[in-house]
């Protein structure tokens, strides 16, 4: 593995290094340009002295120098380290100012091989660079006129030397510059990540909550003052505050699920159980006592119905449940109605039966028989639990229909879970409370239509109101 594949990619070091990278090409670039800028005005300098140097190499120079003589004595106004050569027609001659130490400059014959050298040096009026056998590199010129013809360099060590110093001097500041960016970014970069590190801990003690089962207590949320969404850091811990509180009302709803299924299975099987026992309790009265076989297996027929019934509808909300679709065909709503309240009356005179309907029929696109089902359910649960002499009011509208009663309604309590299955508002399991499926029933055919019912209920007037999509 390389080893940057083992270093750490944390933002800090991402942000750290890109400021460190940008400061010292910024560094690098103002010192290349320096010291460019640097070099150039330093041979420029020493091209005006070279110059100067060939001028004063003269012993009458040319009209286009304009050099003003220095003092004559040793070095004629040169500097230490000028080579000046002459060459005639038949001989060269040429010397190098040499520093003498405490004493005057000493005037020191080149040798042969410098001056033709020297020799070679084009007459153009440029400058050019050459390296002087034992003497280094000079910047040196030719005349282009005059007798004998001339030539004068200087050298050149000194300004590389001050062109080195620099560049030294600029390595070092560069690194000392990158140094303490790298200083100053990762502490103000900590600084200013510091808020994100505190939203990740939240992040990491959520994750850290024991989320599989059962009910949770998820009180982590990012602190107020990190929520600020004017800022990156606010927008992540409000988008993390807003996933935490999601995934708690998931958590909220999948326990109550849980419940449900829990409290489901354990009325199913009480509803299942009751029934068997039954059964089996007659099967034997009637093994032991043959005279009492035709009641017996009259409640055993009695309470086979009860328990037909009960799979049934459990089935059919599983099936709903489950998402099967059902038939969308034409229903007349209307019809459906009379029909639902003229059984009514007839199954239960002591109740005043009220149908109001639109002078239009009423068509709605849905399963013909499970809307009956709910229209009975309804009528049913209404039967079942306002007194005798009570009058139930079915109005029909575009769109569903109301069934409204005058009877005692359900208490506070129980209107919330009023639709859950095996909900009744007794707290005995008994038949004549039926098993606590009616409303659930209704909710679950309704919703499979891709509508809603609605339970508005006070004593003396309670309403179930059923929307349905046209």
């Amino acid at each position: 593995m390389r080893l940057a594949d083992r270093l750490p990619r944390t933002l800090t070091v991402r942000l750290v290094a890109v400021a460190v990278l940008l400061v010292a090409v910024s560094a690098l670039l103002i010192a290349l340009t320096t010291t460019v800028a640097m070099r150039s005005y330093l041979y420029g300098q020493l091209d005006d002295d070279v110059r100067g140097a060939l001028g004063r190499s003269y012993a009458d120079p040319p009209m286009d120098f304009h050099v003003e003589r220095g003092p004559e004595p040793e070095g004629r106004g040169q500097r230490i380290g000028t080579v000046t050569a002459q060459f005639y027609a038949d001989y060269a001659t040429g010397d190098l100012l040499a520093d003498a130490g405490r004493g005057p400059a000493d005037f020191e014959p080149l040798p042969e091989d410098a001056l033709r050298i020297l020799e070679r040096v084009p007459p153009d009026g440029r400058i050019h660079t050459i390296t002087l056998p034992e003497l280094g590199s000079y910047r040196v010129m030719a005349a282009r006129e005059g007798s004998p013809r001339s030539v004068a360099g200087l050298p050149v060590d000194e300004v590389d030397d001050t062109i080195a110093s620099l560049v030294q001097w600029e390595l070092l500041a560069t690194l000392l510059g990158v140094a303490g960016a790298a200083a100053a970014g990762t502490l103000v970069v900590r600084r200013q990540l510091a808020p994100l590190r505190e939203v990740a801990a939240t992040a990491h003690r959520v994750a850290e909550l024991p989320l599989a089962s059962g009910e949770i207590q998820m009180t982590e949320r990012v602190p107020e003052r990190l929520t600020d969404e004017r800022t990156e850091v606010g927008q992540v811990g409000s988008a993390l505050n807003t996933m935490l509180d999601h995934v708690e009302a998931s958590l909220d709803q999948r326990h109550r699920s849980e419940q449900q299924v829990r409290q489901f299975v354990a009325d199913a099987s009480h509803e299942l159980r009751t029934p068997l026992a039954t059964i089996a309790g007659y099967t034997e009265l009637a093994r032991r006592r043959p005279e009492t076989s035709g009641t017996a297996l009259d409640k055993v027929e009695t309470e086979s119905s009860r328990m037909t019934a009960l799979v049934e509808d459990l089935l059919l909300l599983a099936r709903l449940d489950s998402g099967r679709p059902l038939e969308r065909e034409p229903v007349d709503l209307s019809r459906l109605l009379l029909e639902a309240v003229d059984d009514a009356r007839v199954v239960d005179p002591e109740r005043s039966w009220r149908l109001v309907l639109p002078d239009a029929p009423i068509t709605v696109p849905g399963d013909a028989d499970r809307l009956h089902q709910v229209v009975t359910n309804l009528l049913t649960n209404a039967r079942r639990h306002t007194p005798p002499g009570s009058t139930v009011t079915v109005t029909g509208s575009t769109g569903g229909f109301t069934v409204h009663d005058d009877g005692p309604g359900f208490s506070p309590e129980l209107v919330p879970r009023a639709f859950e299955r095996f909900t009744r508002g007794d707290a005995a399991r008994t038949r004549a409370g039926g098993a606590g499926l009616g409303l659930s029933m209704v909710h679950a055919i309704v919703a499979a239509h891709g509508g809603t019912v609605d339970l508005a209920s006070v004593p003396g007037d309670t309403t179930l109101t059923v929307h349905l999509p046209t």
